[in-house]
């Protein structure tokens, strides 16, 4: 008996020498990884991607504030008002379809230095404001503002050639018995300098 399990335990050992270890055999995956391992082991840096460079968008110059328009161009400013320029100044005309003119070679306006004028009509419905502005080629912004700080901007037109004046024209709510005449009217550069102020009336307005 004892015989017998020394020689069952002989072909075992026979068994187990003759077969390849399954432990450490190599796979596809395995072998990847060792490649990985040993190319750190050496010091070897593993190879990086270059970085991506993003070119610089350029530069959106900025709209230009003042639309041009041809001489005698009708305009809608809304609210049933049409507004257009000749060389000699600015043409308007209301709902009632009466047309009304402001000269800029009158010599009534000093185009000399920069300037605002302002005209306004309206009723319960609302009121319509326009005006010159004058003495620069350089206009950016024109705004009314009331007492209270309330700030309304101006539409700007002007004809081609860039002249050194042009038109402005908005529309606010209802306002007092001044017919918007009280309301302040502002003009700036294209960078924001305040270039002009025509302070609010208080008398009726009429047209002008």
């Amino acid at each position: 008996m004892k015989k017998y399990w020394l020689a069952a335990a002989g072909v075992v050992a026979a068994v187990a020498i003759a077969a390849p270890s399954a432990v450490g055999a190599p796979t596809a995956t395995s072998t990847t990884s060792a490649t990985s391992t040993t190319s750190f082991a050496n010091g070897t840096a593993a190879p990086t991607e270059p970085a991506k460079v993003t070119p610089a968008k350029a530069a959106v110059p900025a709209p230009n504030p003042v639309r041009t328009v041809r001489p005698g161009e009708r305009v809608d400013a809304g609210g049933g008002f049409t507004v257009w320029l000749t060389r000699d100044g600015k043409h308007w005309t209301g709902p009632d379809g009466y047309e009304n003119f402001r000269s800029v070679v009158d010599g009534n306006i000093d185009r000399s230095e920069p300037g605002v004028s302002h005209q306004s009509e309206g009723d319960a419905t609302g009121v319509f404001h326009s005006g010159l502005y004058y003495g620069t080629r350089n206009a950016g912004r024109v705004e009314l503002s009331d007492t209270e700080g309330h700030r309304t901007v101006a539409t700007l037109i002007a004809l081609p050639g860039r002249p050194d004046w042009g038109v402005w024209y908005a529309h606010t709510a209802p306002a007092d018995g001044n017919g918007g005449s009280s309301l302040g009217v502002t003009l700036y550069d294209r960078a924001g300098k305040l270039l002009a102020e025509l302070p609010g009336f208080h008398f009726p307005a009429g047209r002008g």
